[in-house]
């Protein structure tokens, strides 16, 4: 993160310098990894900053929160306006908002139902992958290590413990070389990146992974999913085996953090050219024009501060 830290974060209920924003050192999810979390996006477009399917998001939050039974006392509307105010107190226009609501301290047991905090910050994060990943490609790997079975922990659910498996795909990429890494399933189909979606072209038909593949449902995947069937182009969600990302003509990641960010090469394969292939550059073009103005935001995908 840039050491130009934001003023304020939203703190339950209220902003609080970016310093006072703290919790108990026994806070459950500091032990149990018992919080739910969103990284959204804000975008400085010609009509003013504009946060890309904020709703969605905050929907998904509260999704997760069900899931892992973290109540909070904050409505919808209430953390709607609350992002907003992070954003505008900040004097923020491109920014990346983080919402996060957690178990904090009383109980010690596994099971403690304790008191739920909640804040939202937000700050400047540039390009996740690299200044030059998005237009340049990434190098990516098949991790060793894969994702958990679908009754083991729920994939939906974007919880901040289900993440330890997303560090070690992510720094054992690194260690090895790679800018990401890429996870398979508990049975050996592709699932996706340490913190993205994945998308595989072979000529005019885009194949991506289903969500039984223990994957997140990722709203900039579904976006990706929106843009090129708009496109023209067949999108079939099924189980991919690992070679096939070997094989096919282009292979692209998607992700609030990575937005929509080509692969070149996987295990020091090449893919397809070496180069971003021209449905991943069409896909990109129609979700980045949103933001200038190019793109008409037909789905009502922006949603203004």
């Amino acid at each position: 993160m840039s050491q130009n830290l934001p003023e304020f974060i939203w703190f339950n209920g209220k902003l609080v310098p970016w310093a006072e924003a703290t919790v108990h050192v026994m806070s459950h999810a500091l032990h149990y990894g018992s919080s739910v979390f969103e990284g959204i996006r804000s975008y400085q477009t010609p009509k003013g900053p504009a946060i890309f399917r904020y709703t969605d998001h905050m929907k998904r939050l509260y999704n997760s929160a069900l899931i892992y039974d973290l109540d909070t006392e904050y409505d919808l509307a209430t953390l709607l306006a609350a992002g907003r105010e992070v954003i505008t107190a900040n004097k923020l226009t491109a920014a990346y908002l983080r919402p996060l609501i957690w178990r904090g301290a009383g109980g010690f047991g596994l099971g403690a139902d304790n008191p739920t905090g909640c804040m939202i910050a937000a700050w400047v994060w540039g390009p996740y992958l690299g200044a030059q990943a998005v237009n340049d490609g990434i190098d990516a790997c098949i991790s060793s290590w894969r994702r958990v079975a679908p009754d083991t922990l729920p994939a939906t659910a974007k919880a901040g413990g289900n993440y330890l498996s997303s560090i070690l795909v992510s720094r054992e990429a690194k260690r090895l070389g790679f800018q990401e890494g890429i996870a398979l399933t508990h049975d050996g189909y592709l699932a996706e990146g340490a913190g993205e979606n994945i998308f595989l072209i072979s000529g005019n038909t885009i194949y991506t992974p289903p969500m039984g593949a223990s994957i997140l449902q990722g709203i900039t995947r579904d976006a990706a999913i929106t843009i090129a069937r708009d496109l023209g182009y067949e999108i079939r969600e099924q189980n991919l085996p690992r070679e096939m990302i070997y094989l096919v003509d282009e292979v692209f990641m998607t992700g609030t953090a990575a937005e929509i960010t080509p692969i070149r090469s996987v295990d020091r394969k090449t893919v397809g050219t070496g180069k971003p292939g021209p449905i991943t550059r069409a896909i990109q073009k129609q979700f980045f024009g949103l933001f200038d103005g190019s793109v008409e935001d037909r789905h009502g995908w922006l949603e203004y501060v």
